[in-house]
């Protein structure tokens, strides 16, 4: 019988986690892009703006603002979340993303998670349109992070309903996620796209019943 070696460590992590690793590595590059044009580095202190501009979710696209371009009504669907809000965002949700995505793809593989990712993302989005009366743009990852939560939460619903155990640690795991948005509310004066993070929540429950988590 032929063996095939084991692949080296970090081909191994590349196979099983390249769409997280791809996720990270866009949103940093954008984000430290940025930040280099912010301070001068390189480019223009414009390209900031150019970038929410063009790339944030603008709710006002969806009624009768003007778009810079034809498709961005549709594009920034999914383009708001690789923009982030400055370095102190990119880190909180960077780090959030993967320690939420090694989990996604130790339960249900790399392929669902990166379904669940994209599902979510699209959900903050619709969250924003339909809950959302904000003039500024909205950006970051976080509407896909809490789709992320919302599929291991319903995966932990789903498995206590199976094992007839009582789901109290899921309604806790609700009560935090929901104190966290208001202490965020609060802490941010308001400038918190909870809406965002109710649709991606809800979407990413809603996928991970669709698309189970693998048996152990």
């Amino acid at each position: 019988m032929e063996t095939r070696p084991p692949l080296p460590a970090h081909r191994a992590i590349l196979a099983s986690h390249g769409v997280l690793i791809i996720i990270l590595i866009i949103c940093v590059a954008i984000e430290m892009t940025l930040q280099g044009a912010d301070f001068g580095l390189w480019g223009s202190p414009r390209w900031r703006g150019l970038a929410y501009q063009n790339g944030g979710f603008w709710r006002g696209l969806l009624d009768n603002w003007r778009p810079n371009y034809a498709a961005q009504p549709v594009t920034m669907f999914a383009s708001y979340g690789f923009l982030h809000g400055g370095l102190v965002h990119l880190l909180v949700n960077m780090i959030t993303l993967a320690s939420l995505g090694r989990l996604v793809i130790e339960r249900a593989g790399q392929g669902r998670f990166a379904a669940i990712y994209a599902l979510s993302l699209l959900g903050g989005a619709v969250g924003f349109a339909l809950l959302s009366t904000a003039v500024q743009p909205m950006v970051g990852a976080s509407g896909a992070l809490f789709g992320l939560v919302g599929a291991l939460v319903g995966w932990d619903y789903a498995a206590r309903r199976l094992a007839r155990a009582g789901i109290g640690p899921v309604l806790r795991v609700i009560g935090l996620l929901v104190l966290l948005n208001l202490v965020m509310y609060w802490g941010m004066a308001g400038n918190l796209a909870w809406e965002t993070h109710l649709g991606g929540f809800l979407t990413g429950w809603v996928a991970g019943w669709w698309l189970r988590e693998r048996p152990q």
